[in-house]
Parts: C-alpha cells; sequence; structure tokens
C-alpha cells in the first residue's frame, strides 16, 4: 500500500543529524520492509522555537497550502495511485501537522501518528495554536503509535483506548551487529597508538539540554581523575567552543559530527558509552550502542529506563545525581568482565526487542487493522 509520510518535526532529508531524523528514516524503512511504498508528503519543517510572533500563523499557511496542492495532485488520480493512509512523526505543540488531517479528510483515507505528544499545560502562550491543531489531529487520528510511556499517559485523556497503541522505538540492528563482530578492527581504526579504556559520547553541541548533559558529564568525569580513560565525543554544533572548554584537552578526542554509515564502528571501538541525556524522551544512541554491544551509563531521565535496562544493558544514575553517574562510571572501569557482559546483554536485547523487523511487523499490523 502507498502511505504518505510527514515529519513536521524534521523531515528526513533534512541536512542536520538528529534522533528525529534518524527516526524518521527508520519509520520509513520499516514501512518498506513491511511490503509498503512510502511516499514523503511534504518537507514542511513546522517546528516553531516561540521567540518570533506569528511564525505559526505563517507556517499555518504554508501548510495549508501544501494541503490544497496534494488534495488536487491526489484527488485527481485513480483510486490505485494515490496514498492508502497517511503517517506523521512527531506531532506536538512546536510541530503541528497542518497538513495530513487536511489531506485525509478529503482523500477519506486513514490518518496515522506516532510519537505524538499533548502538553495541557501549552494551552496558554506561544504554541497555543499549535497545541490546538495537534487535538485536532489527535480527535482525527485512526490510530496514535506511542513511543514512551510518558505520552502514553499523557494520550489517554485525548485518544480513545482502542486507537492509542505502545509502538517502542527501534533501530536497525544488522550494521551495529557487523560492526560489534569486528569490533578489533574498528578499535585499531578509531584508536591507533591510544591507550584506553575509551569512553565514548555522542550528542550534538548546542545551547538547552544537549550543553546541560555535557556539564553534567564534565562534572562527573573530573570526579574520576584517578582513573586511566579517555573520552572520545562525537557531535558539533554552535555550541562547539563551551563543550571543548569542559573537558581535559590530554583526554578527550574531539571527532566532530560523523556520517551515519560510519557510526556503528565508532561504537563497537569504544569500551563504554556514557551520556547524562537530560531531558531526552529516550535517546537514540542508547539503542545504537546496545545494538553494537556497548554498556551504558546515563541518567534514568524521562523514557531512558524504557531503553537501558538497568543492571543488565547498563547502570543508570538518578537524574541531576553527578556523583552517581561518576561512581557508576567507575565501577565499569574497575570491573571489565561486569562492562563486558553488560554490553553482551544489550546486543542481545537489541537483536530481540529493539529490531526494525519487529517495528516493521507492528506497523504493518495497525495498518491493516485501521484500513479495514
Amino acid at each position: 500500500m502507498r502511505v504518505a509520510f510527514y515529519a513536521p518535526m524534521k523531515p528526513p532529508t533534512h541536512p542536520a543529524p538528529s534522533g528525529d531524523r534518524r527516526m524518521a528514516r527508520l519509520l520509513m524503512a520499516a514501512l518498506a520492509q513491511a511490503g509498503h511504498r512510502a511516499v514523503l508528503a511534504s518537507r514542511l519543517r513546522s517546528w516553531d522555537d516561540g521567540r518570533r510572533p506569528q511564525r505559526q500563523q505563517r507556517i499555518r499557511r504554508r501548510g495549508e497550502a501544501a494541503a490544497e496542492r496534494l488534495i488536487g495532485r491526489w484527488g485527481a488520480r485513480p483510486a490505485g495511485r494515490r496514498p492508502q493512509a497517511w503517517l506523521t512523526y512527531h506531532l506536538y505543540h512546536k510541530a503541528p501537522d497542518w497538513i495530513g488531517p487536511a489531506v485525509c479528510g478529503a482523500l477519506k483515507i486513514p490518518y496515522l501518528a506516532a510519537e505524538a505528544s499533548y502538553a495541557a499545560k501549552q494551552a496558554q502562550g506561544p504554541w497555543a495554536e499549535g497545541l490546538r491543531a495537534t487535538e485536532r489531529a489527535l480527535a482525527m487520528a485512526d490510530a496514535v503509535l506511542a513511543m514512551t510511556r510518558e505520552d502514553l499517559d499523557g494520550l489517554r485523556d485525548r485518544v480513545a483506548p482502542d486507537r492509542l497503541a505502545a509502538f517502542p522505538p527501534f533501530v536497525d540492528t544488522a550494521p551495529f551487529t557487523a560492526a560489534a563482530a569486528a569490533r578489533e578492527h574498528h578499535r585499531r581504526a578509531w584508536w591507533a597508538g591510544a591507550d584506553g579504556p575509551w569512553l565514548l559520547a555522542v550528542g550534538m553541541m548546542r545551547e538547552g539540554d544537549k550543553l546541560r548533559s555535557y556539564r553534567s558529564l564534565a562534572a562527573a568525569l573530573a570526579l574520576l581523575a584517578d582513573r586511566p580513560w579517555r573520552l572520545a565525543i562525537a557531535g558539533d554544533g554552535p555550541a562547539r567552543a563551551q563543550v571543548e572548554a569542559l573537558f581535559a584537552p590530554e583526554r578527550t578526542r574531539f571527532l566532530g559530527a560523523i556520517a551515519p554509515e560510519r557510526m556503528p564502528g565508532l561504537y563497537a571501538a569504544a569500551d563504554l558509552l556514557v551520556w547524562p541525556a537530560v531531558n531526552e524522551a529516550y535517546g537514540m544512541i542508547f539503542l545504537e550502542a546496545q545494538a553494537a554491544s556497548l554498556a551504558i551509563v546515563a541518567h534514568a531521565d524521562r523514557a531512558v529506563p524504557e531503553v537501558v535496562v538497568d543492571g543488565t544493558t547498563g547502570l543508570l544514575a538518578p537524574p541531576g545525581d553527578t556523583a552517581g553517574l561518576a561512581a557508576r562510571i567507575r565501577l565499569l572501569l574497575d570491573e571489565p568482565a561486569r562492562r563486558c557482559a553488560l554490553a553482551r546483554a544489550g546486543g542481545s536485547r537489541a537483536a530481540a526487542d529493539l529490531d526494525i523487523a519487529a517495528a516493521a511487523r507492528r506497523l504493518d499490523s495497525v495498518l491493516a487493522r485501521v484500513c479495514r
């Protein structure tokens, strides 16, 4: 079946890497793996930081115009050549969908939303109009797929139980599993001539939660000056100078932005992923690290405990507990056997529960149900 796909937060073709872009691409790949044809409906980015008055109104007008064009174009085609369903990814008050509901209403096709969320506290303020648009989209949705328990709980009052389903985040484990099998090769490629153990942090360098995560990590590592470790940081962005100033240069290697196809080898080459994940929804890097059989230390913030199993695939410190984060890193530096056990368990869990194949089956089942 043809499925129109739209990601108002960040389209899958956006040049800047991020977890949103990766998941958008993965959803399109999951549709393809399930035997469907994903058609990118629009590249319009409706995300609004709330700092520019009237921006949301301008985006709304552009979205309405885009919807009219799609209705005219697809409506003129025979039924077999138009989309049979629509899937919007990452729908919320800062990134409302001004296109999908109108198109689905006109063409009379099912409307699905994945990783949608609802925050009633935004009913007043700069995102009020975006929240109202999100309310309308959720009200007409034939299926809403919640990727975290937090989103699931927040949607229960807005979406009927028979239209609301849990849909855990996922990753294509194949390239990461292959990299883990060639671990020694990747270690030589990344750390030739440099002693370890190597800690790895992966994150964009920008103001806000990402910079707070880097600050938290730097504070934790400052408590481990007596331990032998090196830190590799993959990421870039406008706050790079601030990030670089946080870490000891003699122990840190700044890798810059790494192409997606090189990331599996980087995970496989490291000894431990260390990332505080301040206020992150769940963290794509945690799925990828487990797929590459890399142990994890993080904060148990938001949905991170749903992705990283504390004591099984990694160790989680309470949110904001810098000393606790440092203690868990110290423990796994001192106990390499336990670190390896966590890594193996992560690889097994990723293959069993987090792989794109399982997501494709779930998505296919939902599409079959709503199209009936």
